[in-house]
C-alpha cells in the first residue's frame, strides 16, 4: 500500500476529519483515533481501518499520552476550532519541539486566521458563505440544500488528505514537518471560483482567486514556509 509505514494520529470530530482518517487508512497508513472517554458508543462508517484510544485531554495525563504518541507518529489531525490545541498545550510549536517531522494537519471550516476562525459551522454553513449554495437549485427558486458531501467531505476531508500526502512528500526533501491549514470554506471558495469560471456564471471582473491558497502549509521556524494547495 502506498501509505505503508504512516503513523496517523486522528484527534475525534465530525464528518470531516474522520473522511480525511479513512482515506489515508485505505492507502496504508496506521491511524489511531483519539475518542473522549466519555463519548457515547456509537456505530462510525468512517472507522474503518483504525484504532481507537479514549483519552481525556483536559487532563495533564491525557495531554502527555497524547504527546508521547505524536511524538512516535508522522501525522496528526486535529478538527477543533483555532485556539483549542493551544490551549491544551498541544499547539504545533510544542509538539514540533519534539518532533519536528510531525505533519500537523489542522481541518477547521473558517481556517486559522480571520473574522470567522473561532466560530463553529456545518456543512450547509460553509457552501451559504462561499456562496456555492446559489448554484444548488433551479433558475428563479430558492437552492436545495445538499447533503453534507460538498465541504465536509469534498472541501474538507478530501482536501486536507490531499495536503497531507503532500506535506508527506515534500518531507522526503526538506526532512521538515509543516503545519497544514485545511479551510472548508476556503477550499470551496476554489472550487465555487472554477465553476463560475468554466461556466461563465459571472461576469470576469466578479471572478476572484482568494488571497491565500485553501491548503497553506507552514514549515516549523527556520526557512521561508513552503506552500501547497
Amino acid at each position: 500500500m502506498a501509505l505503508a509505514g504512516v503513523r496517523v494520529i486522528e484527534l475525534a470530530g465530525l464528518a470531516p476529519a474522520p473522511l480525511c482518517g479513512m482515506i489515508l487508512s485505505d492507502f496504508g497508513a496506521k491511524v489511531v483515533r483519539i475518542d473522549r472517554t466519555r463519548a457515547a458508543a456509537n456505530v462510525d462508517v468512517l472507522a474503518r481501518g483504525k484504532r481507537s484510544v479514549a483519552l481525556d485531554l483536559k487532563k495533564p495525563e491525557g495531554v502527555g499520552v497524547l504527546k508521547q504518541l505524536c511524538n512516535q507518529s508522522d501525522v496528526l489531525i486535529e478538527p477543533f476550532r483555532q485556539g483549542v490545541m493551544e490551549r491544551l498545550g498541544l499547539g504545533p510549536e510544542i509538539l514540533f519541539e519534539q518532533n519536528p517531522k510531525l505533519i500537523y494537519a489542522r481541518l477547521t471550516g473558517f481556517g486559522q486566521s480571520g473574522p470567522y476562525s473561532k466560530s463553529a459551522g456545518h456543512d450547509i454553513n460553509f457552501i451559504a458563505v462561499s456562496g456555492l449554495l446559489s448554484k444548488f437549485g433551479r433558475k428563479e427558486e430558492k437552492p436545495y440544500a445538499p447533503l453534507n458531501v460538498v465541504a465536509d467531505f469534498a472541501g474538507g476531508g478530501v482536501m486536507c488528505a490531499m495536503g497531507i500526502i503532500l506535506a508527506l512528500y515534500e518531507r522526503m526533501r526538506s526532512g521538515k514537518g509543516q503545519v497544514i491549514d485545511a479551510s472548508m470554506i476556503l477550499n470551496k471558495v476554489v472550487h465555487k471560483t472554477h465553476f463560475f469560471k468554466n461556466n461563465r456564471c459571472l461576469p470576469a471582473a466578479d471572478v476572484t482567486m482568494p488571497t491565500c491558497p485553501p491548503i497553506q502549509a507552514h514549515l516549523p521556524p527556520g526557512p521561508a514556509p513552503h506552500r501547497c494547495g
